[in-house]
């Protein structure tokens, strides 16, 4: 999948009469949960079905337009909006759909200020060359959110533009799958629910950074991420989950990642009471060798263990540690690994 950072990345056939074109669909897309999956589908069998009916012309390529940052960050930049996935998750989570191109648009106020009809023309139709657009029926764009579904249809019809609404995709419970919901389970601590409407676990993401290093001493020594910059944070309690390694920088993900099975602390550590900011462990099971410092890193939280806990004293936590690591490993089906001994931990 290509990805174009700005129109000016944009190859200039797939504008020329005689190119290939597009089908194209538009959203933020955060998370990429279900719904959006439906709606990003139909637009991959679109352009399928296209070529189907063009054999003489090269395929149109499948392209979604996303934006970058979020659009409600720009209008209420003072309203505290997590991400459900980053930018780079985002990308990968897009290519898995079979998008032929994805363009990501640098969303300011001068951007939002097109009305809706010249976004259309502009940017579907004129930058990428749009054969067929293929939306949610929840879909807004233009100025001020003046365009919906239905001025999609009223330009499809002026222009000769193909437009396909694809209607709600409903939870088996009859709600409609959205980026809202997965923030609603994920504030209450319902990592497990918001997998069912991601399709898949919740994905934290940030560098290595260097703690106070007690885990080390303990024997169970932990990755940690600022829990400010990791996305969207369930509330503090211990959960089952995977650290998630990429090939190189870790911005990228791909076949070559790497998962291992973690226990995941998410909090102050009320038993010392010397964290002053929440934070993200992951103690990947088994392992005393991990050097990540510096290291972006995702880490999927797959089920919440049980709430934050203040001991007292050393022996009652690691005892509590201990069974916090027999439980993970048998909810992500991986071997116990035996205690970890302080002398043996190397990074």
């Amino acid at each position: 999948m290509e990805v174009w950072y700005g129109a000016d990345q944009v190859p200039e056939e797939l504008r020329d009469p005689s190119g290939p074109g597009s089908v194209v669909t538009l959203g933020v897309f955060d998370g990429v949960h279900r719904g959006h999956r439906a709606v990003l589908s139909r637009l991959v069998a679109r352009a399928e079905d296209l070529a189907a009916r063009e054999p003489g012309r090269p395929r149109p390529l499948a392209v979604a337009v996303t934006f970058d940052p979020h659009p409600a960050r720009v209008h209420r930049p003072g309203q505290h909006l997590p991400m459900v996935a980053s930018l780079a998750d985002r990308l990968t989570l897009l290519s898995s759909t079979g998008l032929d191109a994805v363009l990501v648009v640098h969303y300011t106020l001068d951007f939002a200020d097109q009305g809706a009809a010249d976004f259309a023309r502009t940017w579907l139709e004129g930058l990428l060359g749009a054969r067929a657009v293929v939306v949610g029926d929840d879909v807004r764009f233009g100025r001020g959110n003046e365009g919906d579904a239905r001025t999609l249809e009223e330009i499809g019809t002026a222009d000769g533009l193909e437009v396909e609404i694809v209607r709600d995709v409903l939870a088996p419970s009859g709600r409609r799958w959205s980026s809202t919901w997965v923030r609603q389970l994920l504030e209450e601590g319902d990592v497990a629910g918001a997998a069912e409407v991601l399709g898949r676990a919740h994905r934290l993401r940030g560098t290595v950074v260097h703690g106070l290093k007690r885990g080390r001493e303990i024997g169970f020594p932990t990755a940690n991420l600022q829990a400010a910059t990791a996305g969207v944070v369930p509330p503090d309690g211990v959960y089952a989950g995977w650290l998630v390694r990429s090939p190189g920088s870790g911005e990228d993900e791909g076949p070559g990642e790497e998962r291992l099975a973690a226990a995941v602390s998410i909090g102050t550590n009320p038993t010392f009471d010397d964290v002053p900011e929440r934070v993200v462990e992951a103690h990947v099971l088994g392992r005393t060798d991990l050097d990540l410092y510096g290291e972006v890193v995702g880490v999927e939280l797959v089920e919440r263990l049980r709430p934050m806990l203040a001991f007292d004293g050393l022996e009652p936590l690691l005892a509590q540690m201990r069974r916090d690591v027999v439980r993970c490993a048998a909810v992500l089906g991986v071997a116990v690994p035996g205690p970890l001994r302080p002398e043996d931990v190397t990074a």
